[in-house]
């Protein structure tokens, strides 16, 4: 098996938003903003390449919105989606699984396009099933007004009107052999966190439980969250585990470092390491 970082951009948040009710003079020590208050975030993939299998974890955010929506995200940086999956040797035909962490725009709006002309909808990657589940796809589609300016219709529905998207039944045997799932209910409903094993390590796709490497405290909780005190939980029981059995946490979203180790200290559960995945 081996794995590929598939980078997609940047965009950038409200440093704010991201770091919940912790004060500015905390998290920029981190996380500096501009003038703005405004924090940049990477929209870093993964592929996972195994036997005949292609898996990709999340496609970042497309570039199918229109102008006005993307001007509140400034999207920087030269990586794309296609880039990105070309410099690994692929393209999107080839692609025969995508499995979506969640339905958030920034995680999922890579999967659908216009086609050329008629303003129709397609799948990027016209070749995979698209995995979701059954709870969190409900969530998504009858969307709470918390977080339905994040659900977008254009990057859900053609995924099951093409015939494309099946649901991983948490209850049942897993399709997928390559890694086991951690499912939060924190950020949103039934969020999917793939563990995989590669190299004799464990590699959590961390999505949105744990942001980035200044999120590791436990109170630093995105103010996006739908139950933080959830989240509270999750990532306790997560990062404990992971400073156990020395994971490798992968970020998605963390614009300087793309994995970390964490350890045990009198303080909790810190940063032990920052490095890239192509040094594991």
């Amino acid at each position: 098996m081996k794995l590929h970082v598939i980078d997609t951009g940047f965009f950038k948040l409200d440093g704010g938003a991201m770091f919940g009710v912790v004060p500015k003079t905390l998290w920029q020590r981190t996380n500096p903003a501009d003038e703005n208050n405004l924090c940049n975030w990477a929209m870093r993939c993964l592929l996972i390449e195994d036997g005949n299998r292609l898996i990709l974890i999340d496609n970042g955010i497309g570039d199918k919105q229109d102008a006005k929506f993307m001007s509140h995200y400034y999207l920087n940086g030269d990586a794309s989606l296609h880039g990105s999956l070309k410099k690994a040797g692929f393209t999107a035909a080839d692609i025969t699984d995508v499995f979506l962490t969640h339905l958030h725009f920034d995680h999922c709006g890579g999967g659908v396009k216009y086609k050329n002309g008629d303003g129709a909808l397609e799948l990027v990657f016209p070749n995979a099933t698209y995995w979701s589940n059954a709870d969190h796809w409900k969530w998504a589609t009858e969307p709470n007004a918390r977080e339905k300016a994040s659900f977008l219709k254009e990057n859900i529905l053609p995924m099951q009107e093409s015939g494309h998207l099946q649901f991983i039944n948490p209850n049942q045997p897993s399709p997928f052999s390559q890694f086991d799932i951690f499912y939060a209910d924190g950020h949103t409903d039934k969020m999917m966190v793939p563990i995989i094993p590669y190299k004799g390590k464990k590699i959590a796709f961390m999505a949105d439980l744990l942001p980035s490497v200044g999120h590791l405290p436990l109170p630093y909780v995105m103010g996006y969250d739908t139950r933080p005190l959830i989240t509270l939980e999750e990532k306790s029981q997560f990062l404990n585990k992971a400073a156990a059995e020395d994971y490798i946490l992968f970020f998605e979203h963390d614009a300087v470092n793309e994995c970390c180790t964490v350890q045990q200290t009198e303080k909790g559960v810190r940063l032990a390491q920052t490095f890239s995945l192509s040094e594991v």
